[in-house]
């Protein structure tokens, strides 16, 4: 089997990968829905696929691991190698799981991710109300994340909230950074109180953070809920579109409060969580398979930090469907490190119609069960998905 060509459409906002093969045979793959901007980089990497075998997973990806980067530029390759295992996987006979070592696991965990629902305000009751409505979805989440202070718009509403000015840009990811003040420390750990009393302890809350505290804020906000039993802080220092990794400053925050840390979804390839894991730096690591390098990249990591006492609790909010076939896939294989990953939904709401294979409903009791169809185990509909192509993307499905 040979590789023909390398196609790429964005369909709604996804790109989405195609490889097409001599064979008939094709393996799709998906990039999160920020990153509609993505797909010329995508088409740049063709020629390295082309004529090779697609079962050689790796092979391939070797040709092409050098030209990532951080989040967002390791997006491409990480599509193209999920769309390599569907294709392996599919050509096989074989759910993806079975080709990366077998599951442990029947069902995988996941947490809100994507499942959002609007603030009324940025007040304690707005949070606590807010929790209670996630918990309420029909998904039954046992955790659910909530972003804050300045991965919220905390920042800009609420008065004096920090030293700074919180600024704005067209880019998702923009950072803004600067230390609290006491009035807006007090303020994120009243809200976080209401939540974890909205809550209660039959749903655990994980905390979406920054990037942009400083390491004494970072501290004392750590300490301060000490006693709230959270699943995670997540990306206090760095995160979400920061090209560096760190580790030094975050083993400060780590090694003065018992408050789980967590960070990673930015980052690329295994080598950058070297430091995170060997220093024990954080107490969680939350790659996205869509980021890190895909699948195969993700699982390592997950191995390596569990051999280090590091959990794992992948990100993966913007993936879309095929992203999230990638997670379940994935998920079914990890290490007891694994917590639960982030969930993500089809937008808009017909990519449920052009996409076949998914479970009906999806989540049970915060659990996706892991399916066993050759590859990915869902495939894009390309009668159904003409309709939402460009007239440049015409041709993606021929």
């Amino acid at each position: 089997m040979k590789i023909t060509d390398l196609k790429c459409a964005v369909i709604g906002e996804n790109p989405v990968v195609r490889i097409v093969t001599d064979e008939g045979i094709d393996g799709y793959g998906e990039i999160e829905a920020y990153k509609p901007y993505l797909k010329p980089f995508v088409l740049h990497l063709r020629p390295a696929l082309l004529g090779e075998d697609p079962t050689n997973v790796e092979r391939v990806v070797r040709k092409i691991r050098n030209r990532g980067g951080f989040k967002p530029w390791g997006s491409a390759v990480s599509a193209i190698e999920m769309a390599l295992w569907d294709l392996a996987g599919k050509a096989a006979g074989l759910p993806v799981y079975k080709l990366l070592g077998g599951k442990v696991r029947d069902r995988v965990r996941v947490y809100n991710g994507a499942v959002r629902f609007p603030m009324s305000g940025y007040e304690p009751a707005d949070y606590a109300a807010n929790a209670a409505q996630m918990a309420a979805s029909p998904e039954g989440f046992t955790i659910v994340k909530q972003p804050i202070a300045f991965h919220s718009q905390m920042k800009a509403e609420v008065p004096d909230f920090f030293y700074g000015e919180p600024e704005s840009s067209a880019f998702h990811g923009t950072l803004n950074r600067g230390l609290l003040t006491e009035r807006g420390l007090d303020h994120v750990v009243a809200c976080v109180r209401a939540m974890k009393e909205a809550l209660g302890d039959r749903v655990g809350l994980a905390l979406d953070c920054g990037p942009g505290w400083t390491v004494p804020d970072a501290i004392r906000f750590a300490k301060a809920v000490e006693g709230l039993h959270l699943m995670w802080l997540e990306d206090l220092i760095t995160g979400d579109y920061v090209p560096w990794v760190s580790a030094d400053v975050y083993r400060e925050v780590t090694r003065a409060s018992t408050t789980p840390i967590h960070t990673g979804e930015q980052i690329y390839l295994r080598h950058n969580f070297k430091e995170l894991i060997e220093g024990h730096a954080v107490h969680v690591i939350g790659p996205d398979p869509c980021d890190v390098g895909g699948i195969a990249e993700l699982k390592w990591v997950a191995e390596y930090a569990d051999l280090h006492g590091v959990l794992f609790a992948p990100h993966g909010t913007g993936n879309g469907l095929l992203g999230l076939a990638a997670l379940v896939q994935v998920g079914a294989t990890l290490p007891d490190n694994f917590i639960a990953f982030e969930y993500p939904v089809g937008r808009p709401d017909w990519w449920y119609d052009i996409v076949e294979g998914l479970p009906n409903p999806i989540v049970r009791d915060g659990f996706v069960d892991v399916w066993n169809r050759p590859g990915m185990g869902v495939n894009l509909v390309p009668e159904a998905a003409r309709a939402y192509l460009s007239e440049e993307d015409r041709d993606f499905f021929d």
